[in-house]
């Protein structure tokens, strides 16, 4: 028989399989939705904008919660900062479950400490949150190393000596370098080749997953999986990192002394040898590969585009960097390294840092969550393992909170006398059992780099501030700005 028409009957039988799969018996009653095809699920009402789009036009017509078929799999929508709130705060344990994203799947395997469930997850979010806190995450060791790397930032822009550069990869050095410091216990030289490759696979793999490919790939990925595309390239960058932290595990089981343990791994090897004798630890290789793989890519990734939006946006609102500068002469001066205690008497550059993160909506469906049992929710009966979507871009748009959701205005955090206005919308960390636990770091990193910058530079671009493009490169699990020039001159 020929090879196309193996193939073909091949195609046919999957297909055939699918279908019979892709529709079990529904138990409970599930939010309403428009009606499913077969297999194909809602992919009638996808819009070519992606599924930030399409979920947006869905809920016109059905309300704050509502479901949409993903291919053949039913996945229930949270629209709007009280939708959210009351399933991720109010039922937090029900909601605490991690759904998958498709194009990382096949890497995560419900290991590590993002993508992980059940008692796995929890030992290693406590293990996590426990040794972050021992190497200085909210400490004030963790500030000082910002403060170093702040200031190795400002060395790096003065060669620039105003010139116009892409601040893509040295934005991703800083942030890289802060988690390095505690997972891998060093920090890199901005040119050594090992840590610049790793940053680009990192970059790469942002970009790829936030394609729209990967979006039409989560519809139809048991199928696709199969077929060349953007998800083979983001396995194999991600394994290309998992070799790299591979090797690093072996140098520190080799070096490690159980009396001083440096970082996060050699706490975890400790941890490993101390259970060893237990059939059923959590602590084993692939949990620790894992686990320094999601510290590694969220702890770089998030922060550094956070701050390349940030950058942008000061391009484009000049006065609201000017602002930002006056404020800090005003506190800081020109002569002492910003410290975070100075935020508190900083409203105004607090409130920028907020709305950039607002604006810039880095992670707009949220990372995907399933309720951990029959679930009952605004009337209806989620059954367990029930995916949910976040829309945390809905609440972040919110226009019960803000006033102009669409523009980036600093406003929407200060009150009438200057002071600082926090809002029950801003959730760019998530919210509940499942917030990301770098968000104090992160927090730290953003107001200590941002203030530093700002300090030592004026910023500026060869395109004038109306012609700037705050549109994204990429915008679906993640957001990606456009490439940009930016001239850092002293002042």
């Amino acid at each position: 028989m020929e090879p196309s028409v193996l193939l073909l009957l091949a195609l046919l039988v999957g297909f055939v399989l699918l279908l019979v799969r892709g529709h079990p018996k529904a138990r409970g009653h599930l939010p309403p939705g428009p009606r499913p095809l077969p297999l194909l699920g809602n992919l009638l009402q996808m819009d070519r904008g992606g599924l930030l789009n399409s979920f947006m036009r869905i809920r016109e017509k059905y309300g704050d919660v509502f479901t949409v078929h993903l291919g053949p799999r039913p996945v229930v929508m949270l629209y709007g900062t009280e939708a959210i709130r009351e399933a991720l705060v109010d039922q937090a344990e029900a909601f605490s479950g991690r759904g998958t994203i498709a194009v990382v799947e096949p890497t995560f395997r419900d290991c590590g400490v993002i993508f992980s469930n059940g008692e796995r997850w929890k030992v290693l979010r406590r293990f996590s949150l426990a040794t972050m806190r021992d190497f200085g995450m909210g400490k004030r060791s963790v500030e000082e190393r910002i403060q170093e790397e702040a200031q190795c930032l400002v060395e790096e822009f003065r060669k620039s000596q105003g010139a116009p550069l892409d601040p893509t990869f040295l934005f991703q050095c800083i942030t890289a370098n802060i988690i390095c410091s505690i997972v891998f216990g060093e920090r890199f030289d901005y040119k050594d080749r090992q840590f610049l490759r790793l940053l680009y696979l990192f970059y790469q793999s942002f970009s790829l997953i936030s394609s729209f490919s990967s979006q039409v790939f989560e519809l139809f990925s048991g199928f696709l999986k199969y077929f060349p595309g953007g998800h083979r390239q983001i396995s194999r960058n991600l394994q290309e990192i998992l070799d790299y932290i591979g090797q690093s595990v072996e140098k520190h089981r080799a070096t490690l002394d159980p009396s001083h343990p440096r970082d996060f791994i050699d706490t975890y090897l400790l941890r490993m040898e101390k259970e060893k004798s237990n059939q059923h630890t959590e602590f084993h290789h692939e949990n620790l590969m894992i686990s320094v793989l999601s510290l590694f890519f969220a702890g770089t990734e998030t922060t550094s585009t956070t701050l390349r939006y940030g950058f942008l946006l000061m391009l484009k609102y000049p006065h609201v960097a000017e602002k930002v500068q006056k404020e800090i002469d005003q506190v800081i001066g020109s002569h002492r390294l910003p410290t975070l205690d100075d935020r508190h008497k900083m409203p105004y550059t607090d409130a920028v840092i907020y709305e950039i993160q607002r604006f810039s909506d880095l992670v707009p469906i949220g990372v995907p969550h399933k309720v951990t049992k029959d679930t009952f929710f605004r009337g209806y009966l989620l059954p367990k393992n029930t995916e949910v979507y976040p829309i945390l871009s809905s609440a972040l748009h919110d226009p019960q909170y803000f006033e102009q959701p669409d523009a980036f205005n600093p406003d929407h955090f200060l009150d009438a006398n200057g002071a600082l206005k926090k809002s029950e919308a801003f959730m760019p960390f998530s919210l509940g059992k499942r917030i990301c636990l770098g968000e104090g770091i992160a927090r730290s990193e953003l107001f200590l780099f941002f203030t530093t910058i700002l300090q030592n530079f004026s910023v500026s671009s060869p395109v004038a501030p109306k012609d700037i493009d705050l549109s994204p490169k990429e915008s679906g699990f993640g957001k990606v700005p456009q490439t940009y020039q930016i001239c850092f001159l002293a002042r």
